[in-house]
């Protein structure tokens, strides 16, 4: 039985007091809406639209950023009102939770009352919405919810057989299996594989050939079928990493610390056992003895970053204070139990195998560095689409989602032409770009150059400030002729707003210097890039 609460990234908005349930809300990320509720989406705002076509569509739209510690955070007074109704409740992500029902029925009489209960007693102690849905398998039992039926289960086959391939991604629950499953449903698309009728009535050896382990699990789902086929082998015992908190913690910031570190241990200590774990139980224990449990759903190999993330998602619920039920004393003890764990030779690697052991020892080194200096103390870059070589990378922190906030394969006009720079300075470097008889090389609107530019110069760099050493140039202060040069290419950004931008690039080969990237931009030429 699966119990799915509609739009929850806007109920837990609502619920948190930073929008008004009466207006029309998206949650949208820097790519577009995620969420939109329902007065959003009858003005025709959908999933996926850029927030400027959606606020055209909607005026009075309402947008509000994504939040993940929001939406776990505010989810948790749900699960402890489901918790009055059945005992043991997994999380699969923020807004679902899935439980045995079998249980649970025979104690309340039979399906529909189960749901009935569950419905009422949500509504009740939260104030929100919920369906409930049963189903025989898991991907049956989500899309059973979000339909609001119970779905017999001789009638499984017929209700998945008609639904689009893309339900497949409904039971991703972590970035990588959704990344996975995202390419395997476009795969299937240009297969003419679009119902997963179509998908499960192939064979499951040729479905292995194919597609690998994904396309296996895949297939599992399509039929009605759990993830993991049952076994008579021997089940790995779970692995456990647990630590006391001396001082104890009250708020969710200096336990969120301690949970980064017990993270990292229960993933290096899977790492060594070779086993992923499909089930995460995070468990604590206050001065006075009280036991706090949350087990959460896990699809895939989880990396320590997204084990991080479940953790602190679970402490931010229990000790934000906007819980129903906050902890009667602060945490003196903290537990993380990784369950149904087995062999990672069941995961199908990458294309290019698993990640070496440096790769992980680097990753674990880069999430202790994080946790001194904090999460904007670790950045990595994301290539993405962009006019030139500044534009077309940005700096994430370590274990945010790195995906790009614009297509790389989307048009781009007035794009520097390839190849680009190697090297991209942290900050531009201020230089002049002067013709024969020593003026500054001017670009005008048009693109046209006032002179053939003959020499740069470099000025000094400045002195180093209280706060720290400058930043080393890429090119020696001085004076180069140039040997070659070609451009100008002008572009014009976001004409229509404040926010427009008007630059022209040149490449230059200066005389005793490696080829520089420069742009001009109301008058100032700096330097962009370094060529190899």
């Amino acid at each position: 039985m699966v119990l799915w609460v509609p739009d929850w990234p806007v109920a837990a908005a609502v619920a948190e007091g930073l929008v008004d349930p009466q207006l029309p809300v998206a949650v949208h990320d820097n790519r577009g809406v995620v969420v939109a509720s329902a007065p959003a989406r009858a003005a025709g705002v959908r999933r996926g639209m850029r927030r400027r076509s959606a606020q055209q569509l909607c005026p009075e739209l309402v947008l509000v950023p994504v939040d993940p510690v929001r939406d776990a955070r505010a989810f948790e007074p749900l699960v402890q009102a489901v918790e009055t109704v059945v005992a043991e409740v997994e999380v699969v992500r923020p807004g679902m939770v899935v439980f045995l029902a079998r249980g649970p029925v025979r104690h309340v009489g039979s399906e529909d009352a189960l749901a009935e209960l569950l419905v009422g007693t949500v509504a009740t102690e939260t104030g929100a919405e919920c369906q409930v849905g049963v189903g025989d398998g898991l991907l049956t039992a989500m899309l059973a919810a979000r339909a609001g039926v119970l779905v017999p289960a001789e009638a499984s086959a017929a209700f998945l057989a008609g639904q689009d391939v893309a339900a497949l991604s409904l039971a991703a629950s972590t970035r990588q299996a959704a990344a996975e499953t995202a390419e395997l449903v476009d795969l299937l698309r240009r297969l003419g594989l679009r119902t997963l009728g179509a998908f499960a009535s192939l064979e499951p050896g040729d479905v292995a050939a194919r597609f690998g382990g994904r396309g296996l699990v895949a297939h599992r789902l399509a039929r009605g079928l759990d993830t993991l086929p049952p076994t008579s082998a021997r089940p790995e015992d779970d692995v456990l990493a647990a630590t006391e908190l001396d001082p104890p913690a009250e708020r969710a910031d200096v336990a969120a610390f301690a949970a980064r570190t017990l993270a990292e241990q229960l993933s290096e200590r899977m790492l060594r056992r070779g086993v992923v774990c499909a089930r995460l139980q995070v468990a604590a224990r206050t001065e006075d003895g009280t036991e706090l449990v949350r087990t959460w759903s896990i699809d895939g190999a989880p990396t320590a970053a997204e084990l991080t993330d479940r953790v602190r998602w679970q402490l931010e619920g229990w000790l934000s204070g906007r819980s129903g039920r906050p902890p009667s004393a602060p945490l003196t003890h903290l537990e993380l139990v990784a369950q149904e764990v087995s062999p990672a030779g069941a995961v199908q690697d990458g294309l290019w195998g698993r990640a070496r052991r440096g790769e992980a020892q680097a990753g674990r080194a880069a999430l202790r560095v994080q946790g001194l200096l904090g999460a904007e103390g670790v950045l990595v870059p994301v290539l993405q689409g962009g006019r030139d070589p500044r534009a077309a990378a940005r700096l994430v922190a370590w274990g945010d989602d790195a995906a790009p906030l614009r297509r790389t394969d989307a048009p781009w006009p007035g794009q520097v032409p390839t190849p680009w720079p190697a090297t991209v300075p942290t900050e531009p470097v201020p230089v002049r770009l002067v013709d024969a008889v020593g003026e500054d090389v001017r670009v005008d609107a048009r693109g046209t150059a006032s002179a053939p530019p003959a020499r740069v110069l470099v000025p000094p760099p400045p002195p180093a400030s209280k706060r720290g050493a400058v930043a080393p140039t890429p090119v020696d202060a001085g004076e180069y002729p140039l040997l070659a040069w070609a451009g100008p290419w002008h572009g014009t950004e976001r004409w229509w707003s404040d926010q427009g931008r008007r630059r022209a690039y040149v490449q230059v080969v200066p005389d005793g210097a490696p080829a520089l990237l420069l742009a001009v931009e109301r008058g100032r030429w700096q330097v962009e890039g370094v060529y190899d």
